[in-house]
């Protein structure tokens, strides 16, 4: 295989959306697995719908995620400008070589008139598009005179310039993930390519810069499909060859039941922006992976096994292992599942591989933000303790804000069922064994404590059960004498006399 070229080729019109990170990272794993060539190229042809700070949000997005670009708006590169309002100049000469060669053609119909042609083949039930079958019956210059169309253009009358297609010729789109899908010319609108503003349509600088570009190989989402024919017939029509294509299959809610959108994560309460998002003109925002606490390299291993399997059983991988692995035979044709708390799964794993050291550093800013003063060895213990509970940084102080803090409150329904009348005695001669510690070792106080419970009869879980809602206020939390060890005696001492005080009057 050639080295590949390919690009990641998103408008800026709002945040990117986590399927738009998989198809970056799918090009990005091709280019990578080959020895080829990875690019961003922003499409802002369509300035009607740009969105200030879209574009930045994009850099930032994948430098935050790791995936690095060899050429792109920010980085530079033989091909650019990467940019396609800063290549706006180029597009028109490629328009009028259509022109020239009887592939395209232009039309002055206004929307108006479209407007009321669609209305009226609405009102029939009907399907109304500018195609080989009613292009004959509207004002283009393939039923105007040339001295009128040279007229109407002389007077700067609004125009635009749409693609040929031929009549009744299928047209093949070979594509490596679905293989050859045809499709018939007379099904297929002329498509416009350039308007009389100077801008190019998405479909023609698409194409044109893709060839000047030197794109081997175009991965991108699976709704380009139906885009693909005339994508075709437009290299073909310039006399260039086409790349190879690759429509991946899409991203879908996490029941299945259509493509995943921000509003389901809004009603599910999972993000589907890589990074927070303030729209700037609703001032809306919206949740992002890197606020809500996923580390980069779990949110990058999670997309890219919706769609694509290595097909060994391996989940948790690096960017290198992946891209050893990847291949666009393995990627699936049909969508992919959302799972949210596979996500937090992903994220989970990578946390445990993460030293102590980087989430004591962590949770150490988020102690000084409560004003807690701690030594860094006892921060360390505290993530020895919770680090296999927690799925996102934020999690370490809710798993071990009661070795900060005693309990404000008991859980009622562990009182409920394992609170008994003689319980205060029994936890205060605890509290004596505990006491006689000294120098304290948790493994002695631990032989000791369950000694005293089995020569008394007592049961086991009832009496460890209520020491841990006297220190923790609920039955959760790492190994209970471990606990006692991180609080110090005195410290246990007082909760156990403060929790028989309030248990007793509740």
């Amino acid at each position: 295989m050639i080295k590949p070229r390919v690009r990641f080729a998103p408008s800026p019109t709002g945040p990117l959306h986590i399927g738009g990170v998989r198809t970056a990272l799918y090009n990005y794993l091709f280019a990578k697995k080959h020895g080829g060539t990875f690019i961003l190229r922003i499409e802002d042809t369509d300035q009607t719908r740009f969105v200030p700070g879209a574009e930045a949000y994009i850099v930032e997005a994948f430098k935050w995620l790791n995936i690095e670009f060899d050429e792109g708006v920010h980085v530079g590169g033989a091909c650019g400008p990467y940019k396609q309002s800063e290549r706006k100049a180029m597009y028109k000469q490629y328009a009028v070589q259509l022109l020239e060669s009887g592939w395209a053609y232009y039309a002055f119909d206004s929307a108006e008139s479209l407007d009321m042609l669609r209305k009226a083949a609405e009102a029939e039930k009907k399907n109304f598009q500018y195609d080989v079958h009613s292009r004959l019956s509207l004002c283009n210059s393939l039923t105007l005179g040339a001295e009128e169309v040279s007229a109407k253009l002389a007077a700067d009358e609004p125009y635009v310039i749409r693609f040929k297609f031929p009549e009744n010729r299928d047209i093949t789109v070979r594509d490596l993930i679905r293989g050859d899908v045809i499709v018939n010319s007379n099904t297929l609108d002329d498509k416009v390519l350039y308007k009389s503003d100077g801008m190019p349509t998405y479909h023609l600088a698409n194409i044109v810069d893709d060839h000047t570009m030197d794109i081997t190989h175009v991965i991108r989402g699976e709704e380009w499909l139906p885009s693909a024919p005339l994508h075709v017939m437009l290299y073909h029509a310039f006399g260039w060859e086409a790349p190879q294509f690759a429509h991946l299959p899409l991203l879908l809610k996490p029941d299945g039941n259509g493509k995943l959108s921000k509003r389901d994560g809004d009603r599910l309460g999972f993000p589907v922006f890589p990074l927070e998002w303030h729209d700037p003109k609703s001032g809306e925002v919206s949740v992002g992976y890197r606020e809500t606490g996923y580390v980069p390299q779990a949110v990058v291993n999670m997309l890219a096994l919706l769609g694509w399997n290595p097909g060994n059983g391996q989940e948790v991988m690096t960017i290198e292992e992946m891209t050893a692995l990847f291949s666009i035979e393995k990627i699936n044709k049909s969508g992919a599942k959302f799972d949210p708390e596979k996500a937090k799964w992903f994220n989970h794993k990578y946390l445990q591989m993460m030293s102590n050291e980087l989430l004591a550093h962590a949770f150490a800013m988020q102690l000084a933000e409560k004003n807690i003063n701690e030594s860094e060895e006892r921060i360390l213990k505290v993530i020895s303790l919770v680090k296999e509970r927690i799925n996102f940084t934020k999690d370490i102080w809710e798993q071990s804000a009661f070795l900060f803090e005693p309990p404000q409150q008991y859980d009622e329904q562990v009182i409920k069922k394992r609170w008994k009348s003689d319980t205060p005695e029994h936890l205060q001669a605890i509290a004596a064994i505990l006491t006689e510690e000294k120098p304290f070792c948790k493994e002695h106080a631990h032989n000791r404590t369950v000694a005293w419970i089995q020569d008394n009869a007592l049961n086991m879980g009832q009496i460890m059960n209520c020491l841990r809602i006297a220190l923790v206020g609920a039955a959760k939390g790492p190994d209970l004498f471990e606990i006692i060890d991180f609080l110090g005696v005195e410290e246990v001492t007082r909760r156990i006399k403060r929790a028989i005080s309030i248990i007793a009057l509740s």
